[in-house]
């Protein structure tokens, strides 16, 4: 009999673990909020999942160059910059073209009945072209620089940002032929600019 009560207790021990495995009542208590906080709380650890993880293809960290070369494309310097060159090179061509299409370039009021030579026929090409450059770069640089300020000013990137910018950009432009002039210019740039963010959005 004792030998049979042996036996199982081993079987027992074996099957289940030590008996001195249970924990006592001297053992401290696990709190079900201690668990929480070490699982969703303050204490969670805060992973750091890679797209690789996530099931995207991984991206190398980005080194500070990077960082400092991005920030510098997306201030607001650089975009006006990048818009007044864009805006010269298509107005420059802007001109151009109607200038090609302009039958009186190179024509003289003195004496009209004089044919303009091909160099003077460039030269007036060249002077169109030059004026619509220039105007095209102050717009633009002046749309964009705006839209920017107020972009980082209100935090939201929608198409209200274009239409103030347009608003501002087409007054400025309009009120050195007096007020009447800068509300409509402000009108109707503002008109515009929500036109083409429609079109686009």
């Amino acid at each position: 009999m004792a030998a049979t009560t042996g036996a199982a207790e081993g079987a027992a021990s074996d099957s289940k673990g030590p008996i001195s495995s249970i924990p006592s009542m001297d053992s401290p208590t696990i709190q079900y909020s201690m668990v929480l906080e070490h699982l969703v709380g303050e204490k969670r650890p805060i992973k750091d999942l890679s797209p690789g993880v996530m099931g995207g293809l991984p991206v190398p960290p980005k080194s500070d160059e990077q960082k400092m070369l991005e920030r510098g494309m997306e201030s607001c310097a650089f975009k006006s910059v990048l818009a007044c060159v864009g805006g010269f090179v298509l107005g420059g061509a802007f001109g151009v073209f109607t200038a090609g299409i302009d039958t009186n370039v190179g024509f003289d009021p003195k004496d009209p009945l004089r044919t303009p030579t091909a160099r003077e026929v460039l030269k007036d090409m060249g002077q169109r072209g030059m004026s619509y450059a220039k105007n095209f770069a102050i717009v633009g640089a002046m749309f964009s620089c705006t839209e920017c300020i107020i972009e980082s000013h209100r935090g939201k990137s929608d198409w209200k940002n274009a239409v103030y910018s347009g608003c501002v950009t087409g007054g400025a432009i309009g009120f050195r032929a007096g007020l009447k002039a800068g509300v409509l210019g402000c009108g109707g740039f503002a008109a515009f600019s929500a036109a083409i963010e429609y079109y686009l959005r």
